[in-house]
């Protein structure tokens, strides 16, 4: 779950966009951060590496000599542990050789599941380590293999076949100073393509401000970076064509325009995100418009629907299941990724597998599509990344419209998931005549409605979440509760709330509250209680109810003028009124301000939050 960043190209330019990079790329690890620069003058490769945030390694930047204003060649990295702790010696790059061959640097994502048995072996020859991480192993088989005067490609080819595991790793030689040599299997990696200067990258988003035009690098192709050339080539060296491609995206969408930081940014952000992702997809009589997938979604094959998602994108899956039961009477299946790859699942070519990652390189959910595929299952990619490794393994895509997200905590990449989700479940509905046309034009023109009705609840919520936010002073852990479509809801918001207030919470059906979780009541342990309309309404209440007569301090999420919850909670926090099966979009909202403001009352990074990653692209 690291980020990599590489350059090769103009002088004074190379350290401004490696650092540049790795601000972009923060979300993906902020225990430590390094780069590797190749000396100008013949003085080889220098290194600096420090502790801590970004700011850190910029300010060891800053104190080194004007040497880095001269450098053309360079890579990158900031780091979420997973081998040694966050410490000087185990940030990358980490390096190899120098002594009797050319000095090597190594930058990596991913974890070599070898490694102990390859730091045997290297040892054994005379190795010495200097850090506690996996990757290190790397640098000293490149650095071997330089040694007996192979060229950098040849090297790294040949100490990746030694490595089990995952890995995206870009190197550079001492003896070829303006060349980066890069290869990836399993975790993601990008070329950005520029004039007299060329860019490599974890993701597309550590490059906007510098290209919009990219290569994207295949499980098992090495890529040769120059400042005017980039070859992308197979492990044996055959050459590989690739076709560039041009992303949407802007560089001042990762910037915080004016807000105190990104998550609050992206909350905001909700409405437009909405809007993009709906853009085109319901016609004038809001009849859903999925011409884009490449199937027909009336097709007697599809027989069964299963959901594969991790995090926030599962809660994003349960929703689906209600919509697409409900309104297509199709029988759905949730499964978390990292499950269901080891499940030995059932399935055949009459089940449509439907993925869901916001980043697309998520490890497990792409394990769990090969699964999938074992079987003969059709696949369907729902992500929020253009050209990402899900949307080249899928059958057909469903691309959300969010906009780079940075906040490591999902705001709005969750609701425009849920948006094509429902999109999904009214096609599918449609498709098969389950359910009459006006009652789906009706569900259809409220989604049509929801970037509104976002907007609207925002409204309604400014300045009302003080007495919530300060029912959690000295609250050892919180129960959210909802029932049916509202379930998920709950479980989102208690996510949310661990995330980055790092108390313990439970989201939970409020009907099984009494089977154990009703333990955990007392004045220490707020109630937010997320109320909908229809047949559970009344059941929900009544168990709220239950809280109550033990203590519990109450937050209802209800429909604005709800005098029943009014009876029931200490604080309301009001939502618009909106079609049944959309509830769930607009009650998220408060939710995810209630998780940022305790978070903040707290004092913490509500945009870092620790040991976790945007993307987690390892197992």
């Amino acid at each position: 779950m690291c980020g990599i960043v590489g350059y090769v190209g103009k002088e004074q330019r190379c350290v401004e966009v490696l650092m540049d990079g790795l601000r972009n790329l923060e979300y993906r690890g902020y225990d430590s951060a390094g780069l590797a620069l190749a000396m100008p003058d013949e003085k080889g490769i220098e290194t600096t590496r420090e502790v801590g945030p970004l700011d850190n390694l910029a300010g060891a930047v800053g104190r080194k000599n004007g040497d880095f204003f001269k450098v053309r060649a360079g890579v990158g990295h900031t780091r979420w542990a997973t081998h040694g702790r966050p410490s000087e010696a185990n940030a990358h790059p980490h390096t190899g050789g120098g002594e009797s061959g050319p000095e090597v640097a190594v930058v990596h994502n991913g974890i070599v599941e070898n490694h102990a048995e390859l730091r045997e072996e290297l040892e054994g020859r005379g190795c010495e380590f200097r850090s506690e991480t996996d990757t290190e192993v790397i640098a000293h088989l490149l650095a071997e293999r330089a040694e007996t005067g192979e060229s950098l490609r040849k090297a790294l080819v040949g100490a990746l076949k030694r490595l089990q595991g995952s890995f995206a790793v870009a190197a550079m030689s001492a003896d070829e100073p303006e060349t980066i040599v890069a290869a990836r299997h399993q975790s993601p990696l990008v070329v950005g393509l520029g004039e007299g200067e060329n860019f490599l990258a974890s993701a597309v988003q550590a490059l906007l401000g510098n290209t919009r035009k990219f290569l994207f690098v295949e499980n098992g192709e090495v890529v040769i970076l120059t400042d005017s050339t980039v070859e992308i080539q197979t492990l044996w060296g055959e050459p590989v064509e690739r076709e560039a491609f041009e992303v949407d995206w802007s560089a001042e969408a990762m910037g915080l325009d004016g807000y105190e930081d990104f998550m609050l940014k992206e909350i905001h952000e909700q409405p437009a995100a909405l809007q993009a992702t709906l853009a085109g997809r319901l016609d004038a009589d809001d009849a859903v418009e999925l011409s884009e997938l490449n199937f027909d979604l009336a097709s007697p094959g599809v027989e069964r629907v299963v959901i594969v998602a991790c995090g926030t994108a599962y809660h994003a899956g349960l929703l689906a299941k209600y919509a697409i039961e409900r309104l297509a009477r199709l029988p759905v299946e949730v499964a978390v990724s990292s499950e269901y790859r080891y499940a030995d699942p059932i399935g055949d070519e009459k089940t449509l597998v439907v993925a869901i990652s916001q980043s697309g390189e998520t490890t497990d959910t792409l394990a769990a599509v090969e699964a999938a595929r074992a079987f003969g299952g059709r696949v369907l990619a729902v992500t929020n990344t253009q050209g990402s490794l899900i949307t080249r393994e899928a059958d057909a895509v469903l691309l959300t419209k969010a906009g780079p997200e940075v906040g490591v905590a999902a705001t709005k990449t969750f609701l425009a998931q849920v948006a094509v989700l429902y999109l999904l479940a009214l096609g599918l509905a449609g498709a098969r005549g389950a359910r009459p046309a006006e009652e789906l034009a009706e569900i259809g023109l409220g989604l049509r409605r929801s970037p509104e009705k976002v907007e609207e609840a925002l409204g309604l919520l400014e300045g009302r979440m003080g007495e919530a936010v300060g029912m959690f002073a000295g609250a050892r852990c919180a129960l959210f509760l909802g029932r049916g479509h509202l379930f998920p809801a709950a479980l989102e918001g208690a996510l949310k709330l661990k995330e980055i207030s790092y108390l313990p919470a439970e989201g939970y059906p409020a009907g099984e509250m009494k089977h154990g979780p009703i333990a955990l009541v007392d004045e220490q342990c707020p109630v937010v209680a997320v109320l909908g309309e229809g047949t559970l309404r009344e059941k929900t209440l009544s168990n709220v109810e239950e809280t109550v007569a033990r203590g519990a301090r109450v937050i209802a999420v209800a429909r604005e003028g709800d005098e029943a919850a009014g009876r029931v909670a200490r604080v309301t926090l009001p939502v618009p009124e909106v079609p049944e099966i959309l509830t769930p979009i607009v009650s998220t909202v408060p939710l995810q301000l209630l998780a940022y403001h305790v978070a903040k009352a707290r004092g913490l990074n509500v945009d870092k939050p620790r040991n976790l990653a945007k993307s987690v692209t390892v197992e």
